[in-house]
């Protein structure tokens, strides 16, 4: 018998489901949950209503679900939400819950999942017991246009995708599921794209962390793929993003950045335009023979960076992406300019 792979609990991570009403998410769950092995996932369920039924379909595959109090997870219960999670970790830690490896939490419909990822990000004791899993968004084929053009949360929710799931694909054509992928390519190009039926039954990819991006070299050279993809195509998805004001730049930098000095500029541009900056994601070479440095945050929420063990190729190039609203992309290419000739004189 092959040994299990020894796993590191010392912080677990906490992966985020979210997608508009009627997309599909508890579906997915099913089929996720009930490929998993016994007892590795512990659930989280928000649900607007007095009523809960959504955990009701996937207790027969997830026993240990703990619903959280109606209302959305992006405003009212944040502080319910930060319970619900130490709960989980304590009842873990004392043996009353199976030794899980990950939790997964599905968010409302309406949810703009910044402030989930501010909660895990911001607050001391969950990040001593808790790290940022993938963020995981399902996009409804049919009515994803209408959903864009109506609903504010159906962007934030895109934008902020580690991972994008198409659901209804079979009751759309290929001309309009083309266009769709085309649509949220432009609004999110750092997003690996999926259709909800390749996705099987207890699909462990959707749960990658960033410890494992860490580890792995292959990952390193996915992230500097996809950021170089989006740099060569710059003024394409500019202006397939260019629904509202929302848009996409990429920066690349041919000389080392200073990490400290970058994390400066980088803080500032949040704390001023965070709400604006749907999402960042970056590779950056900070010199002195060290490794690469992977940057991604959503909002004003920077994700803590993950240090690689090494350049996946020859191109030693910093790299950046940026989802705007409401944003110049050429007001942050300047500040970054400006700022780094400043220091540098």
């Amino acid at each position: 018998m092959q040994a299990r792979e020894k796993v590191d609990y010392s912080t677990l991570p906490v992966s985020v489901l979210t997608g508009f009403l009627g997309s599909g998410k508890t579906t997915l769950l099913q089929r996720l949950l009930a490929g998993q092995p016994a007892a590795e996932t512990a659930l989280l369920i928000n649900e607007v209503g007095d009523v809960g039924i959504d955990h009701r379909l996937v207790s027969e595959v997830a026993p240990e679900v703990r619903l959280l109090p109606s209302g959305c997870v992006c405003c009212s219960i944040r502080g319910e939400l930060k319970d619900a999670l130490l709960e989980l970790f304590t009842l873990r830690q004392q043996g009353e819950l199976p030794p899980f490896k990950r939790i997964l939490l599905e968010t409302t419909g309406l949810a703009d999942p910044a402030p989930i990822l501010a909660t895990l990000s911001h607050d001391s004791q969950l990040r001593h017991h808790l790290k940022l899993g993938q963020i995981i968004t399902l996009v409804d084929a049919v009515n994803a246009e209408l959903q864009q053009s109506l609903h504010p949360e159906w962007l934030a929710q895109v934008t902020a995708a580690d991972r994008l799931i198409i659901s209804k694909t079979d009751l759309t054509d290929q001309a309009a599921l083309a266009a769709t992928k085309q649509r949220l390519a432009g609004l999110n190009p750092t997003a690996e794209q999926l259709e909800a039926h390749q996705v099987i039954a207890g699909d462990d990819r959707l749960f990658a962390t960033g410890a494992r991006m860490e580890e792995d070299l292959h990952h390193a050279t996915a992230w500097q793929y996809t950021l170089r993809r989006v740099a060569n195509s710059d003024r394409t998805l500019a202006s397939d993003a260019l629904h509202g004001t929302t848009r996409t730049l990429s920066i690349t930098l041919d000389d080392p950045l200073d990490w400290t000095h970058f994390g400066i500029w980088l803080s500032m541009l949040l704390r001023a335009h965070g709400d604006k900056v749907l999402r960042m994601k970056g590779i950056l070479n900070i010199g002195k023979d060290q490794p690469p440095v992977a940057l991604h945050g959503v909002q004003h929420v920077l994700h803590p960076p993950l240090h690689l063990h090494r350049w996946p190729d020859n191109d030693h190039r910093s790299q950046l992406v940026f989802i705007t609203r409401g944003l110049e992309p050429t007001q942050i290419e300047r500040s970054l300019t400006t700022f780094l000739a400043t220091l540098a004189t």
